[in-house]
């Protein structure tokens, strides 16, 4: 059932490496089985990629290049569109305008933004949704999103903001040292040079103003020096590039942003909690 699922969600650029896999393989001559012995693969392996019953892993795409790929190279630029294709449908389109993102303003209410996930963060996040997904799809979803940490050192940097409910860092998923885990890397990731994280306080309303009410967004300044907005809600995702709409949104983030802890007061909060044991 989870392969005949794949087969269905696959996505234009899974099904073209698929083809272009079996046209080079069969030109050369090779059965399934040579192919597989040739990548480390089994020729099972080699069956699901071709018929996209099982997406091909990135290393596998590698291999192909080395072995069958003809000097082509398609195998290798394919590496980043095959890791696209295994995003959820709704994230697909936002995902290569985030990869080439001049500027990234975040706000999160629930969860650590993917971009900053740590692998067993993600997965812990993964196996505990719903509706489940099969542990092929989970490893798939696993992989695509810790791609997403290439944009943390691109050429040309980029500028990444990051404001988390503290609500955010007090929900643990999996374990406890799953979450300190998740903490002490966000730690880290905030004295990047080209990234400030903030927090946003559980008491903030108590002070007469929360302007961050109206759920999670992104930000984004695109290579074109465009900005646009993207929400998600209820596997649901909604991108905003009407200027007037973008600005009330960009505007609404820059209250939010006043009302987090300073940079250094959200990292001394961020590095307490990573250190704290919990029962």
């Amino acid at each position: 059932m989870a392969r005949s699922a794949n087969k269905d969600e696959a996505g234009g650029v899974t099904h073209l490496v698929a083809a272009l896999a079996r046209a080079l393989r069969e030109q050369q001559r090779l059965s399934q089985t040579e192919v597989g012995a040739m990548t480390g693969y089994t020729g099972s392996a080699i069956s699901a990629m071709e018929t996209c019953a099982q997406p091909p892993s990135d290393q596998m795409l590698v291999k192909l290049g080395e072995t069958i790929g003809a000097g082509l190279g398609v195998f290798e630029k394919a590496r980043e569109y095959v890791l696209m294709d295994k995003y959820p449908a709704r994230f697909r389109g936002f995902s290569a305008m985030e990869a080439a993102a001049l500027t990234l303003f975040s706000y999160e209410t629930l969860v650590v933004d993917g971009l900053f996930q740590t692998e067993e963060y993600a997965r812990a996040l993964i196996t505990g949704g719903y509706p489940p997904v099969s542990e092929q799809k989970r490893e798939e979803l696993v992989e695509a999103r810790l791609a997403r940490r290439a944009l943390l050192d691109r050429q040309p940097v980029p500028m990444i903001e990051l404001i988390l409910e503290e609500s955010v860092l007090r929900r643990p998923f999996g374990s406890w040292e799953i979450q300190r885990g998740q903490l002490r890397s966000l730690a880290e990731d905030a004295q990047r040079p080209n990234v400030t994280i903030q927090v946003l306080p559980l008491a903030r309303g108590l002070r007469g103003t929360y302007a961050g009410d109206r759920g999670p967004m992104k930000l984004i300044e695109t290579k074109d020096h465009e900005h646009v907005a993207f929400m998600e809600i209820e596997d649901q995702s909604i991108l905003v590039s009407d200027p007037a709409e973008v600005s009330q949104l960009t505007h609404r983030y820059a209250k939010i942003r006043a009302q987090a802890l300073s940079p250094d007061d959200s990292l001394s909060l961020i590095e307490q909690l990573a250190g704290e044991k919990q029962r």
